[in-house]
């Protein structure tokens, strides 16, 4: 790698990450009324990554895959930041503050295989706990296994039906793994919801799986299409990866959480584990699930105390309504969460799901 490339790099990555890191943020703490205060704290550090990208100069024709990487990932965040400002002027609403931040998991899908490379692309990647895991750095510095990383099934941006899957790059497949099904909320794909999980997994140790709803959003009225596609999923990763069927399960935020329980709670359901995010529940289903399954069945239900969607009363009945059926219900309330994804309850729901 020539010099100037190098300096190159070194001048982009800091900043790139650094307004990575101000959007999940800014995502984490979106509440509509505290927008202005969201946006003062995450300050400016797109102005930087606008210099220095455009400061990149030409590289030789063999860096042309890592430079399209990079400027597809700085692209992408500016994109997000430039989306996100328009509606801090004044132009636009909530809908296109949500449009904007579509460009996140793409600018963290474009930068993702460069994390062998690079030392500072890999510690994104990490929760900041297992940075300074040194068995684990070794691990990752080994380089990839076959089969591992992020594969795609009939997941193309647009798609519906299909799945994206994160194994472990140290991965080995003389042990069994537990699993995440992780389910995008309302109009998402399982694509882009992948990143809410990605860190975790990867420190952790665990197979994530980011389905796309076979319709718009999961199948909460009529006909259940999803199911039956959740479990095709299941078995088409049961077959390729070793999975410990005692730790599998089944999350997701706002409309697939709410989708955790019209699929979850049914008596076939091969889910060893519950967490719906941010999702609402209505009595009735606690009446008409399968008793039997209910019977100790771990529930850990998280939501916010800013919740407008799904107020956060829902959630508590939702808690007293599971736990008077005989489920083993744990209830997490986040006082400063809104209606978006909490990452940071990633790393308890897997020490929960790893505690069996």
């Amino acid at each position: 790698m020539t010099e100037a490339v190098i300096d190159d790099i070194v001048a982009v990555l800091p900043p790139l990450l650094d307004a990575l890191e101000a959007l999940g943020y800014f995502a984490r703490h979106l509440h509509p009324p505290a927008f202005g205060s969201v946006m003062n704290t995450i300050g400016a550090p797109d102005d930087a990554l606008q210099t220095t990208h455009a400061a990149i100069g030409q590289w030789p024709e063999q860096f042309t895959g890592l430079r399209e990487r990079l400027d597809r990932s700085c692209n992408e965040t500016l994109a997000a930041f430039a989306g996100i400002r328009d509606v801090e002027r004044g132009n636009g609403d909530l809908v296109a503050v949500f449009r904007a931040l579509r460009h996140l998991p793409r600018a963290q899908e474009a930068l993702y295989p460069l994390s062998l490379q690079f030392p500072p692309v890999s510690n994104f990647f990490l929760n900041p706990a297992a940075r300074g895991n040194s068995d684990l750095l070794t691990l990752l510095e080994a380089g990839a296994g076959d089969n591992t990383g992020i594969l795609h099934d009939h997941n193309e941006p647009g798609s519906r039906g299909g799945f994206s899957v994160y194994v472990p790059e140290y991965y080995t497949a003389d042990r069994a793994w537990p699993l995440v099904i992780a389910l995008h909320g309302g109009s998402g794909n399982g694509r882009g919801f992948l990143w809410s999980w990605l860190r975790d997994a990867r420190s952790l140790g665990a197979i994530l799986v980011a389905p796309t709803a076979t319709g718009q959003t999961w199948a909460l009225m009529g006909d259940d299409t999803d199911t039956p596609n959740l479990m095709r999923i299941l078995e088409t990763v049961r077959s390729r990866w070793s999975i410990d069927p005692s730790r599998m399960l089944l999350t997701g935020m706002s409309d697939g959480g709410t989708f955790c329980y019209v699929s979850g709670l049914d008596g076939a359901s091969p889910f060893t584990h519950l967490a719906p995010v941010s999702a609402t529940f209505h009595p009735l289903m606690a009446e008409m699930a399968d008793a039997t399954r209910l019977q100790g069945l771990p529930v850990f239900i998280t939501h916010g105390k800013l919740d407008w969607m799904f107020p956060v009363q829902s959630a508590r009945q939702t808690q007293a309504a599971l736990t008077a059926a005989g489920a083993d219900v744990t209830y997490r309330e986040i006082d400063d969460l809104s209606h978006t994804y909490p990452r940071e309850i990633n790393a308890e729901l897997l020490d929960w799901l790893n505690e069996g």
